[in-house]
């Protein structure tokens, strides 16, 4: 099994690759569009600012060609943020895989901070990439990020930090997670080998 992970200006890419690594896949990290075309599974990571990552996949086609891929693909963090229609950071129309508008967190109190910043639990969990965990359980897994997605038709795991807000969603062959799989422990590694297993 081939699994890429697309090659952009965004951080953490790293960490997915060691991850996997510890799964005993070794991927590929490229910004070639017919080895993403190619690959049976392409994970889209990142951290970083919305503009700036976007213009990068805008100059080398790449927002097009991930809109266009076929086989199982992986977005997250920054990744899950690109795939919708629009974020509020910079005024930045996005991928637009997801019909879904990225916000900023409002702080509503004092002890509010953003960026939200640690482990917080997933709920009302669906899909394949959910696969093991009990109705009941509410896994802790890692985040990172002032933006968030709100809840939407796309939205197939919560999580909750000044309101409800989509930790994961999916449309057709296409996932993605506002969380670190990759930083989230034995949760983290059953969702991405959920992941390669669809």
């Amino acid at each position: 099994m081939t699994v890429a992970i697309v090659k952009y200006n965004a951080g953490n890419i790293y960490s997915v690759i060691n991850a996997l690594k510890r799964m005993d896949i070794i991927p590929l990290l490229t910004d070639k569009p017919e080895e993403l075309m190619r690959a049976d599974k392409v994970l889209f990571p990142g951290q970083g600012e919305a503009r700036s990552a976007m213009r990068y996949l805008q100059e080398r086609h790449l927002d097009e060609v991930i809109r266009d891929l076929k086989q199982p693909v992986l977005g997250i963090c920054v990744g899950q943020q690109l795939l919708c229609r629009y974020s509020e950071e910079g005024d930045t129309p996005c991928i637009g895989v997801f019909d879904a508008e990225v916000k900023r967190f409002l702080p509503q109190r004092h002890e509010d901070k953003v960026p939200a910043m640690g482990w917080n639990t997933l709920h009302e969990m669906q899909s394949p990439l959910y696969k093991g965990f009990a109705e009941e359980e509410s896994p802790y897994v890692y985040f990172v990020h002032s933006y968030y997605v709100p809840v939407c038709e796309h939205t197939i795991a919560t999580s909750h930090y000044i309101l409800p807000y989509s930790a994961s969603l999916r449309k057709d062959n296409f996932y993605a997670c506002q969380f670190h799989p990759e930083k989230s422990g034995e949760a983290g590694v059953r969702i991405l080998q959920n992941f390669l297993a669809i």
